[in-house]
């Protein structure tokens, strides 16, 4: 958290620049308000980037339109029924929204939209006071009806009005509350985590995209851990993902965790550390994250107490692919991602057993066969995996990864291994055995990839002479 006076001062300068100061005089000349709002000054105040530029006016899309269109390189109806106009000014985007003043139906998610006539009454109506800051240009004016500041400084999440009505207004804000908490590091007021428990229900209005999209924006945070356990504690997960909850009714097989839940926790920010560690500075990745958070969620389908009392969890990871896939696909991820997510998820325990008897040349060609271009994501998951508290043991499974890493960095030099093929492709085989297009060359092909992945590049002529074998013993 910075000063008042840090933040004064990041404000003034922000305002005194491009686009904004342009844009605030434009306004105050045309005889309309303009205000910096939301995000942008509740993160002047943090001591976060600034990135979003978001303002809002007293003017209603039409006036925005003609005020900004002089000077923008290009502007948009981002939503005009809804009063938001957006525009780019150099390199700079921004986004200017009319006064809102709208009434909400207890039935419905979409508004009666109605514009108002103040800043004040616009910000009462946003979702946590925190985002109901505003800065008033050109004056540089703080406008903060609902101590929106004094829950900032306090580290403290809470709605302008009444939790119920603000979550009644959009049942979304309960999922973003869980996001805030993650995202800013600050304590939801035990008044709106009530309230989210108590109206949970009231988020199957909500469509599903706009589910997974908060979902998403939560796994991107810095440490999605607190936002996790507070949609668990509420019952919201419920609603989002209810696979996650389940888990805290599982302990796992090596008793190393109170649950498996917790492990699944452990293993995303684990997965979440060793992706910067490994890329730093890269976007975060939504699908590593989603395997690592969902990798476990076979367990409770497949538990069984053998005899002595030991507790497995047998093909977890191939059920575990297919509850991922029916997850994702109900909250609408695109297709990539869930074959992405539920492919790491089959492959998550495939290198354990490694540190006990190392694999064959074949064995590692295998693994990067079958991972693809998952196989960094993979690294990092299986890594992650390792949660036990036993040193020793953590070291061992480690120094085995290191291993079987430098492995695969050997054998894809010498062998090109990111792109194994067979050392003929479908044409050759198609001439070689005089064979029209169809099954038989599929077959053909295998044969010569399992070959290859077994013993390594065999070459032209030796790759010719085991085909003409294979297909003679065939026939």
């Amino acid at each position: 958290m910075e000063s008042v006076a840090a933040a004064v001062s990041r404000l003034r300068e922000l305002a005194s620049a491009e686009p904004l100061a342009t844009l605030a005089a434009r306004f105050e000349a045309a005889g309309h308000e303009l205000a910096l709002v939301g995000g942008p000054v509740r993160d002047a105040f943090l001591g976060r980037p600034v990135n979003d530029l978001d303002l809002t006016t007293s003017a209603r899309p039409d006036d925005i339109v003609r005020i900004v269109r002089p000077v923008a390189d290009a502007h948009w109806d981002i939503g005009r029924a809804f009063g938001t106009i957006g525009a780019r000014l150099g390199d700079h985007t921004v986004e200017i929204t009319t006064y809102r003043a709208d009434a909400y139906s207890p039935e419905s998610r979409k508004p009666e939209v109605a514009f108002g006539d103040s800043l004040e009454g616009d910000l009462v109506r946003r979702d946590f006071t925190m985002n109901a800051l505003a800065l008033r240009l050109p004056s540089l004016t703080l406008v903060d009806p609902s101590g929106g500041l004094d829950d900032l400084f306090a580290r403290r999440l809470m709605t302008p009005s009444p939790p119920e009505v603000s979550f009644g207004d959009d049942p979304l804000r309960m999922l973003r509350a869980a996001r805030f908490a993650a995202q800013l590091s600050v304590d939801v007021d035990p008044a709106v985590v009530e309230a989210m428990a108590r109206m949970r229900e009231r988020l199957s209005i909500v469509s599903a995209e706009r589910i997974r999209d908060e979902l998403v924006k939560l796994l991107a945070t810095a440490s999605p851990r607190r936002g996790l356990e507070l949609l668990v504690l509420t019952g919201l997960a419920d609603h989002v993902l209810p696979e996650l909850p389940a888990l805290r009714l599982e302990v796992d097989e090596h008793a190393h965790h109170k649950d498996v839940y917790e492990h699944s926790l452990t293993v995303l920010d684990q997965a979440i550390a060793l992706e910067n560690e490994r890329h730093p500075g890269s976007p975060p990745d939504t699908v590593l994250r989603l395997a690592a958070l969902l990798h476990d969620i076979g367990k409770p389908a497949t538990k069984k107490v053998e005899a002595g009392g030991a507790v497995t969890f047998h093909h977890h990871d191939i059920v575990g692919a297919k509850l991922a896939r029916k997850r994702l696909t109900a909250l609408r991820f695109d297709k990539d991602t869930i074959g992405a997510v539920s492919r790491l998820i089959e492959l998550h325990l495939r290198f354990f057993g490694y540190a006990d008897a190392p694999w064959t040349d074949s064995g590692v060609r295998r693994y990067v066969r079958d991972a693809d271009d998952l196989l960094e994501r993979l690294h990092i998951l299986t890594r992650a995996d390792v949660t036990t508290r036993n040193r020793r043991k953590e070291a061992r499974l480690r120094g085995a990864y290191d291993e079987l890493e430098r492995r695969i960095a050997a054998l894809a030099e010498q062998e090109e291994l990111a792109a194994i093929r067979p050392d003929l492709d479908g044409e050759q085989i198609m001439a070689i055995l005089g064979l029209r297009p169809g099954p038989l060359v599929g077959e053909a092909y295998r044969f010569l990839l399992e070959t290859r992945l077994d013993e390594g590049p065999l070459g032209a002529e030796e790759a010719e002479r085991r085909l003409r074998d294979w297909y003679v013993e065939r026939a």
